[in-house]
């Protein structure tokens, strides 16, 4: 197993998913990763623009990579463990009317001229291109990841991704220092990633969603426009892990579920709606 670093710089970012974009390192699986990225909106730690920039091109959220994994196939599946996160010194969070609240971040604390809260760091942006030619947005989240925007995948967490492309062309960005189920002003604390650690694996089975092993609990999550059919997303992805992980028919796994399992909302802001399944390592006898 290697460990790679990218360096910031032009040719390791990005504002949109393409199929097309060139992998600026190939890894093999078992290989892990370290990064920094300016915020979601291309600010550096120095708070100064990160440039040059392509105006259409660059529209979307600074990400790094892509990333490529050797002998990754469309059809298997890519495991993220998110090893280490590292929020800058600053961040930002835009709010209604225009406004926006600085914060200054140390100590593993965000304050405010209003407010001091608990940090909690994560990656919005995690995921891999759609197998379809062209520019996609960085906006929306999809099957392949994306713009989760999900605040349990904190350090230690694994991401569990379906891949749509050879290669897997994975990215990641748009570091959050804290952010709540919802992010219901569309941003979280919006700050730049001093240092991130990453681990890859290629898994040799399908996944027809993106779900997540935290410390404590299996994730399973839904993107779409409506937000009843991504929390049926969510759950039909939870009954699948449970059928796998206890044997049981769907009938059962639906029961367990409404026993045991928690529906979250996890953004509302992005396009398509996310919504996450929540279940306990110990709701079903410690399985993880």
């Amino acid at each position: 197993m290697a460990r790679h670093e990218l360096p910031l710089d032009r040719r390791t970012l990005h504002g949109h998913f393409s199929r097309e974009l060139e992998p600026v390192v190939t890894i093999d699986p078992g290989d892990s990763v370290q990064l920094s990225v300016p915020n979601a909106g291309w600010l550096l730690e120095s708070g100064k623009p990160f440039e040059p920039r392509d105006d259409e091109l660059d529209s979307g959220h600074a990400l790094a990579g892509p990333i490529e994994v050797r002998g990754a196939r469309a059809g298997q599946t890519l495991a993220v463990k998110i090893d280490d996160v590292r929020p800058g010194s600053w961040g930002l969070t835009f709010t209604e009317p225009p406004h926006f609240v600085r914060w200054d971040l140390a100590d593993g604390r965000g304050r405010s001229e209003l407010f001091d809260v608990e940090l909690r760091p994560f990656l919005g942006v995690l995921g891999m291109p759609p197998p379809d030619e062209g520019v996609h947005s960085t906006i929306p989240p999809r099957r392949w990841g994306g713009n989760i925007d999900c605040k349990e995948l904190v350090a230690g967490t694994t991401l569990y991704l379906p891949i749509g492309v050879d290669g897997a062309r994975f990215s990641v960005g748009d570091g959050h220092g804290l952010q709540g189920d919802g992010e219901v002003c569309g941003t979280a604390i919006e700050c730049p990633m001093t240092r991130v650690d990453l681990t890859f694996k290629v898994i040799d089975r399908p996944l027809k969603a993106p779900r997540a092993k935290t410390a404590d609990a299996w994730i399973t999550f839904g993107f779409d426009p409506d937000l009843d059919r991504a929390s049926t997303m969510a759950l039909n992805g939870m009954l699948d892990l449970i059928q796998e992980q206890h044997g049981v028919d769907r009938s059962k796994a639906l029961g367990l579920a409404s026993l045991l399992a928690d529906l979250r909302i996890t953004q509302i802001v992005n396009q398509s709606q996310g919504v996450h399944c929540v279940l306990p390592f110990d709701a079903l006898g410690g399985a993880s």
